[in-house]
């Protein structure tokens, strides 16, 4: 998964006031109970020493996401007075969580949008059309929609419609094959999911060319719904990807366990991993999910300044060193030297310290 979202935090030197809230709607009196979680967040952020104007351009957008319905939350990032960074978040968060902090507390943010499977979605409904003589004529009403995988829930891409005569459905599906190819093509989408009418779900399918077709999973249940202002598909897309990972993830970890076992171009452990994003060695930083490191550790000015004691920082000529969470250094280092993320469940594939990496390159003065 590549972190480019992120950089907008890294454009300038911090600090930050860094916020998770809950903004949910799916309670009773949610504005309420949103304005409480503003207060507090403001509070607890102004006795951590944050400005004024920095506390007050993060609180301001608080909230601020009442379209979007159902639980969720949002990640705000905010510095020297100005808004850095908003998103929403599929899950919101176990307790609101505020810090001003030099390095932007990110890893929350990064690892929900894990595992970022891209797809398209296509849902195939009954519906009504009204002809020239005013009678009702059954139809086919088409809702095509891309998407990554699950940030997409709460933040669902542009929706294509179109309505369509059942008994020209034939001749339509073979049109609405260049729309959801152009769809999947520009989204990267791996999986192709489509629900509804049986039969012409079966009839767009078999229109689509042999390499999209491979991709298609077709998925039952209740579906047909309205818009809910959600991603289409939400619930079937996340029983779909449940425990699953995508393509490309799956790869790099491929890549990971070769060399590893020929102890080649891969690492893990804290202080492997910190050595490789030293360096800009790290293709690839794995991330054990839940993530629990166990030290601090020790940053500069720039993103692959890191180390696991001031000490070594020094000796490298760096002046202005401070001690950092691990989670926050880390993701720092990645966005800035261009390496990518791959968060991977602990039971699946546990790892030294929670962490490791792929390697761009190894030689001699590699550790080991």
């Amino acid at each position: 998964m590549k972190l480019s979202f992120l950089a907008p935090l890294y454009a300038q030197p911090g600090p930050y006031a860094c916020a998770y809230v809950d903004t949910s709607r799916d309670i009773d009196d949610p504005d309420s109970a949103v304005e409480l979680r503003r207060r507090h967040l403001r509070d607890e952020l102004a006795a951590q020493g944050a400005d004024p104007a920095t506390v007050e351009a993060l609180a301001d957008v608080v909230g601020t996401d009442r379209d979007v319905p159902g639980r969720h939350g949002q990640a705000i990032f905010a510095a020297h007075g100005q808004l850095a960074l908003v998103e929403e978040l599929p899950e919101p968060p176990v307790h609101d969580r505020a810090r001003y902090v030099t390095v932007p507390d990110a890893l929350p943010l990064a690892a929900q949008h894990a595992p970022d499977i891209p797809y398209a979605a296509v849902v195939v409904r009954r519906a009504d059309l009204r002809g020239e003589t005013g009678a009702q004529q059954a139809a086919l009403r088409v809702e095509l929609e891309s998407g990554r995988w699950p940030i997409s829930s709460v933040a669902p891409g542009n929706r294509l419609h179109r309505r369509v005569p059942a008994d020209e459905w034939q001749e339509a599906a073979a049109e609405l094959v260049a729309e959801l190819e152009a769809l999947a093509d520009r989204g990267g989408a791996e999986v192709i999911v489509v629900c509804g009418v049986v039969w012409a779900r079966g009839v767009l399918i078999h229109h689509l060319p042999q390499r999209l077709r491979e991709r298609v999973l077709t998925v039952e249940g209740d579906a047909l719904a309205e818009d809910t202002g959600r991603a289409l598909l939400e619930r079937e897309l996340g029983e779909l990807f449940r425990d699953r990972m995508a393509t490309h993830d799956r790869e790099r970890i491929g890549r990971f366990l070769a060399e590893r076992a020929r102890e080649g171009g891969a690492a893990e452990g804290l202080s492997a991993t910190v050595a490789a994003l030293q360096r800009g060695q790290a293709g690839v930083l794995l991330l054990n999910r839940p993530a629990q490191f166990p030290r601090r550790l020790w940053a500069g000015p720039e993103p692959a300044q890191i180390a696991l004691s001031a000490a070594d920082l020094q000796s490298f000529g760096v002046s202005a060193v401070e001690e950092q969470p691990a989670d926050a250094a880390l993701i720092r280092a990645v966005v800035g030297t261009g390496a990518e993320l791959v968060v991977v469940p602990q039971d699946d594939l546990p790892l030294d310290d929670g962490v490791g990496v792929l390697l761009r390159y190894a030689d001699r003065a590699t550790p080991s």
